[in-house]
């Protein structure tokens, strides 16, 4: 799974704020999108003539003669692939319930102190930056070494799409500090 820490170098102009997440993010404590995973644009992408905002459903229970939509960004972003072009990295956690099960989209306070969004919400992905890094595919990494996309949204030390570099070894925490270009 991949994880960043707060140690990041990220330049505002290289985030993109205009997609959410197209996927499915379990309803349990713990299930989550985690910050740092490499996603790919979905479809089509975002286009200027499109409405950038569509009704994603209701907030929680329905109830007759009522009306209670739930908005959405309409533009969508996936995980990345082996052999994927990548647009970027994920600064928060996708997720759609807080460490003790309670739903996020009841408290939006609680979901911007943890850095995280919910389904269908915008999600802040960056082109380039330096990030402390760790993920289960990006082990054993040396300075210098170029790093690749993988498989479900992991970094990789072989593949085909070079995404940026290692700036130091891999400490033995399991986490490296790398330099995203895209």
């Amino acid at each position: 799974m991949a994880k960043i820490k707060q140690f990041r170098d990220v330049n505002e102009k290289d985030v993109i704020n205009l997609y959410a997440f197209s996927g499915t993010v379990g309803t349990a404590a713990g299930d989550s999108v985690p910050a740092g995973t490499l996603v790919k644009i979905q479809g089509a992408g975002w286009k200027a003539s499109d409405e950038p905002f569509g009704i994603e459903g209701t907030p929680g229970t329905s109830f007759g003669n009522t009306v209670s939509n739930r908005y959405a960004t309409t533009a969508k972003v996936s995980l990345c692939g082996t052999g994927d072009a990548p647009i970027g990295i994920t600064l928060y956690d996708i997720k759609e319930v807080d460490e003790n099960g309670e739903p996020l989209k009841f408290n939006p306070r609680k979901a911007a102190e943890i850095e995280a969004v919910i389904s269908g919400q915008t999600v802040p992905v960056a082109t380039k930056g330096i990030f402390l890094y760790s993920g289960s595919t990006l082990t054993g990494v040396t300075a210098g070494s170029t790093i690749y996309a993988g498989a479900s949204g992991e970094l990789e030390t072989v593949g085909s799409v070079a995404v940026g570099k290692a700036l130091g070894n891999t400490d033995s925490n399991g986490y490296t500090l790398i330099r995203i270009a895209l």
